[in-house]
């Protein structure tokens, strides 16, 4: 490490908490997929801000948008009214399904909002299925949402009320109502639990299932939101509409803000004073969510995605096919998780040696977010870098064998 480098780490160790596990990497500017650290060394992201960074680093439209906005103002109080938020709303709107938003800052906020919203809605119903391997936040609420136990250690005692059921399970899901279920809350792709993408025929079952006993859908798209997958919305490769939708990460193309979408008859189930978030939907974040659906649409990005996802799948197909080492690679989109045979941290570090960034999640799971715009000719460096690096792995576990 630089000097420069070690001076940053240091005044971190001095001043801030340390609740994150922190690559040494002082990262100071961005460009696209593209990122340079305090010494000035230049990596390929592959895995942008934990997909908040749907358009790149930096998005020319965005900072546009924000630097416009700033010069009138960054924040107007929800006691009154400002005609971007609106704006905001009906384009996210216009882009899933007929409804009103309540915007917040987080994706664990969104779903804190909903996890109000259905109890409120059930009168007396309280419980919320939700799916082993979820994750849905941080805050206590979103925590006690979710379905793995190494993060809720040391937390208890959790919010009551949540059911957990296997993933992709739907007679686990149908055995598991009662009267006191309200809601079932399900991940089109469960992200942090691995990458593992819900059936069409899971997904499209919890809407009938839903149906039939009177409960809400929630579909948490935080990470699948805004293209990821190739669609605005997860949801939408499936045709199983929710009631309420979550939102936040690639949302503000970088700007923290994120937002619930429910369905036109729950629009009042939360009246005056029942809900808030002091900087929710301010001007600044809703002049980027704009930016984030223009630049989308002019530059075609869904297209974008599907046709570069192929691609993506296409190659890393066929190095499973010639590495043992990778287990199976699974994904939708520019959503990709890569589980092994072994640790993956030790890959992840090799890439990070060679200039290229990824993450890895549930211990074995590599994790590719590529930002929507990357080119074609980085996809394949990136792979490049990808390939060696598992080709090392594979050739040191075989070295290994007595």
């Amino acid at each position: 490490m630089g000097r420069q480098t070690d001076h940053v780490i240091t005044q971190y160790d001095r001043y801030v908490m340390n609740t994150y596990r922190r690559s040494p990497l002082v990262l100071t500017k961005g460009k696209g997929s593209r990122v340079w650290d305090v010494e000035g060394q230049e990596y390929l992201d592959l895995f942008p801000g934990w997909g908040v960074s749907g358009l790149g680093y930096n998005h020319p439209w965005v900072r546009a948008a924000l630097r416009s906005q700033s010069s009138r103002a960054l924040h107007v109080s929800n006691n009154y009214y400002h005609p971007l938020q609106w704006r905001a709303a009906q384009k996210l709107v216009e882009a899933s399904f007929d409804g009103k938003v309540f915007f917040c800052n987080s994706g664990a906020e969104a779903v804190e909002s909903a996890i109000k919203l259905s109890r409120r809605w059930g009168e007396g119903r309280h419980d919320i299925i939700v799916m082993e391997q979820s994750f849905h936040g941080r805050t206590i609420g979103a925590l006690s949402a979710t379905g793995q136990t190494k993060h809720q250690q040391g937390f208890e005692p959790l919010l009551p009320g949540f059911v957990r059921v296997p993933y992709n399970d739907l007679q686990a899901v149908r055995k598991a109502v009662t009267p006191a279920t309200c809601a079932v809350l399900v991940e089109p792709i469960q992200g942090e639990g691995g990458v593992h993408v819900g059936t069409d025929e899971f997904l499209t079952g919890l809407r009938r299932l839903c149906d039939e006993h009177k409960l809400l859908l929630i579909m948490d798209e935080v990470q699948t939101g805004m293209g990821r997958t190739g669609a605005w919305f997860g949801y939408q490769h499936s045709g199983a509409v929710p009631d309420i939708m979550l939102l936040a990460k690639a949302l503000g193309g970088g700007f923290p803000i994120g937002a619930m979408i429910a369905q036109e008859h729950l629009a009042d189930v939360l009246p005056p004073g029942t809900h808030a978030a002091t900087f929710g939907g301010n001007p600044a974040g809703c002049a980027c969510i704009l930016a984030v659906f223009e630049a989308v649409e002019k530059e075609q990005l869904l297209a974008r995605v599907q046709t570069l996802s192929r691609v993506l799948f296409e190659r890393l197909q066929a190095l499973a096919a010639r590495l043992p080492i990778i287990r199976v690679v699974r994904g939708r989109g520019f959503m990709v998780g890569i589980e092994l045979q072994v640790e993956g941290d030790a890959i992840v570090e090799a890439c990070r040696a060679k200039r290229l960034l990824i993450n890895c999640t549930q211990g074995r799971v590599l994790r590719l977010l590529p930002a929507m715009t990357i080119t074609r000719a980085q996809l394949d460096r990136a792979l490049e870098i990808l390939e060696h690096a598992l080709a090392a792995a594979a050739s040191s576990k075989v070295a290994a064998r007595p």
